[in-house]
């Protein structure tokens, strides 16, 4: 498991790079203005298609895109100030056994970074563990190219710490049992 996560971080710290390259380079290139030698002729580089600037300055930015770890206490401390909007990325069962209250859900399988609006509260993720929320969050930082915090150890952290969950099923009562 940590040999898969050391191999995902690597490749993607190496695409970074290399998109930051490209975008780097491409704007040094998109700079350079027409030039003549001493016989006239013309060696400026073709110019770009519309919007490639954009492109890579967009391709630039998600290399700069992190997720941030949250603590139990430091998301609590968050919600407290009311400057935050909590989505959990569970499934639809999961959810069921409660969730954070103030928390929103939108499953990991339905989850659209263009789709998340940007309405100035800080964005924070969460699921069970906190390997869900930190892959939704990766998608989140790139497509914004902003860092994008999740709760570090997801709702299993935040239950270990004593903090309450809501909107959990009760467990029934097993037949025959005596009612307490």
């Amino acid at each position: 498991m940590v040999g898969s996560c050391i191999t995902s971080c690597a490749t993607w710290r190496h695409k970074a790079a290399a998109a930051v390259a490209v975008a780097g380079a491409a704007f040094a290139l998109a700079a350079c203005g027409s030039e003549a030698d001493e016989k006239g002729r013309d060696h400026s580089i073709e110019p770009f298609p519309f919007g490639f600037e954009m492109a890579s300055a967009r391709a630039a930015n998600a290399a700069y895109a992190d997720v941030v770890d949250l603590t139990p206490a430091a998301l609590a401390a968050r919600i407290e100030q009311g400057d935050v909007r909590l989505i959990d990325v569970r499934t639809a069962q999961e959810v069921a056994s409660g969730m954070i209250a103030g928390a929103e859900h939108i499953a990991m399988s339905a989850f659209d970074p263009a789709a998340i609006s940007n309405d100035g509260q800080d964005i924070v993720l969460y699921c069970r563990s906190g390997r869900r929320s930190a892959i939704v969050a990766q998608q989140l930082a790139e497509y914004r190219g902003t860092s994008v915090p999740h709760l570090a150890g997801g709702i299993l952290a935040w239950e270990e710490t004593g903090r309450p969950i809501v909107g959990a099923d009760p467990i029934p009562e097993p037949q025959g049992a005596i009612p307490r």
